[in-house]
């Protein structure tokens, strides 16, 4: 192996890769995060046993992308209205939890021996669950829109917002004494203001334009994307706050645009490749010899995390007026560290403020509640049934909230039907049913089209329909059809394959322009077929046919 390796880093990349696709598809099979394999390979090829890695310094550039990227699609998704709809239940709940992980977590880490910085690190630490976790096994178990799984995404996006803030407090607090504390909050305050100014004046009058030129190409619209999150990931830590600030920033800047799914779809599969390389790197760095000491305070702070967090989070629900099953499943979902966590405690080291073992603790700590509470979700109902004798002190008599949340079968303005293609006809298809109140959402990765039916007061989405992960960000569960106005089969294909992973059901319907292109949608098994031309020429033979008949009679 070490013969194959010392050919250069291509090689040594390309071996890391098959190790890696290797190891996450047992991780998949096991029904566990693919980012636990990832970090397995870094320590199983790191020089805590087999010393295989030697390309550091390109590892390290691309786990830095990696995690820029990471904050950059944060703040894309980062969506302030959500938080508004579900409204007092997310912040309550969120800054509850991570007051309560703070304060008691700290504690908690200075009697296991930690210095008082150190314990703060490992506390702010402690409160972050993993988005992209959560997020997908909802969406898996299909529980994304239940109301359990919209207050969890409420309070994880407050959980990201803090994540960010806490980022740029320690940043701004690099090599400060106690004396310079109170002039450092000034002039952190000060540069959050004028930062904000700034991106306020870019969103409102640059933003908009810059976006509509780029949108006019998709592999444009990708670079353009991460060239600016990488952009202000580096004034970021030019203003003294850090890379990942810059990132998250720059993120929440273009999440306001039309073209934020169509952006985050299409960074996802990036995401998640570079942010191997962090995985990897991070196990590679972990130093083993230091780790036997971590052991006990390790299971002590994750049996906190695992019990602790769902605790606080149904004692919260529960007083809101909600019922015990809903604070239990929402409660699950933070039984767990994040790699938010990592990289957070990562950064502590960059800065100087903690040393390598309190990452190695953190990510001890990740690894065993990110596995547990896996599985304590994917088995959440099983395990709630078992324990509900015992949950009954979370909930009140009356839990009122659950009938003011809850959502009707349709939530009102949730499109009944989605075309994709607003090209003449599917332009023409979405203004009729408007006009005959039914509503209706358009798709289309046509920018110019996507404006002049907006602006015509239409309910229209920039994006690609042939990707899956534009499909997940679009209501389907609410939807009674979908209309495709694709011309090519090839294109049908991908979406009709999209649509089968999202979970659409069978009433879809397609456009087609030649007979062949029908037969194939109805042999793909598309419930209905239209065809321009010979619908309107049936259509017109009939009206002569009427026409000529009624003229007979007279």
């Amino acid at each position: 192996m070490e013969t194959i390796l010392a050919h250069g880093p291509y090689v040594e990349f390309a071996v890391l890769l098959m190790f890696s696709a290797a190891a996450g598809a047992v991780a998949v099979r096991l029904r566990q995060p693919v980012l636990i394999a990832y970090i397995v390979i870094g320590i199983l090829v790191g020089p805590a046993v087999f010393g295989l890695v030697r390309a550091h310094d390109q590892i390290n550039l691309l786990a830095e992308i990696g995690v820029t990227v990471l904050l950059f699609v944060v703040g894309l998704k980062l969506d302030l209205q959500h938080i508004r709809h579900i409204g007092p239940v997310a912040l309550a709940t969120g800054l509850g939890q991570l007051a309560f992980t703070i304060v008691f977590g700290f504690i908690l880490t200075l009697v296991l021996g930690k210095g008082p910085v150190e314990a703060i690190y490992i506390a702010v630490a402690l409160t972050f669950s993993s988005t992209i976790i959560i997020v997908k096994l909802l969406s898996d178990k299909r529980e994304l829109d239940s109301l359990h799984g919209r207050i969890a995404v409420g309070f994880l996006i407050v959980q990201d917002l803090a994540v960010v803030l806490a980022m740029m407090t320690m940043s701004a607090l690099r090599g400060a004494g106690a004396a310079d504390t109170l002039e450092i909050a000034g002039s952190l305050i000060l540069r959050l203001v004028l930062a904000a100014l700034l991106m306020f004046l870019l969103m409102r009058y640059v933003l908009p334009r810059v976006m509509a030129a780029m949108a006019r190409s998709q592999e444009l619209l990708l670079i353009f994307a991460i060239a600016w999150g990488c952009g202000l990931a580096v004034i970021g830590e030019w203003a003294g706050f850090s890379k990942e600030a810059g990132a998250f920033i720059a993120g929440f800047s273009l999440a306001s645009t039309g073209y934020r799914e169509a952006m985050n779809a299409r960074l996802t599969g990036i995401r998640d490749f570079m942010l191997l390389f962090f995985f990897i790197d991070l196990g590679a760095k972990l130093d083993f010899s230091t780790l036997g000491g971590e052991a006990l305070p390790a299971v002590v702070l994750s049996l906190f995390v695992l019990i602790g967090n769902p605790l606080i989070v149904m004692a919260i629900m529960g007083f809101m007026g909600y019922r015990k099953r809903t604070g239990f499943l929402a409660g699950l979902t933070v039984a767990q560290i994040s790699e938010f966590s990592i990289v957070f405690v990562a950064m502590g080291i960059t800065l100087g403020h903690v040393d390598a073992d309190a990452l190695g603790l953190i990510t001890l700590v990740g690894l065993v509640t990110i596995m547990l509470s896996t599985y304590m979700i994917l088995f959440s109902q099983p395990l709630y049934e078992r324990l509900m004798p015992w949950l009954g002190v979370f909930e009140r008599k009356r839990p009122f909230r659950e009938l003011e949340v809850d959502r009707p079968l349709r939530p009102e303005g949730q499109p009944q039907v989605l075309v994709f293609g607003v090209g003449r006809y599917g332009a023409r298809l979405l203004r009729q049913l408007d006009d005959a109140g039914v509503t209706v959402m358009g798709v289309d990765f046509d920018p110019e089209a996507v404006r002049a039916l907006a602006q015509g007061g239409l309910n229209v989405r920039f994006g690609d329909g042939e990707d899956p992960g534009l499909l997940e960000t679009l209501p389907l569960q609410h939807a009674d059809w979908v209309v495709t106005t694709f011309p090519q089969w090839e294109s049908n294909r991908a979406f009709l394959h999209a649509l089968r992973v999202a979970g659409f059901g069978d009433q879809v319907a397609g456009v087609v322009r030649d007979d062949q292109h029908g037969r194939s949608l109805d042999d793909a098994g598309v419930a209905m077929v239209l065809n321009p031309f010979t619908d309107a020429a049936d259509f017109a033979a009939r009206w002569l046919v009427r026409d000529l008949q009624e003229k007979a009679r007279r």
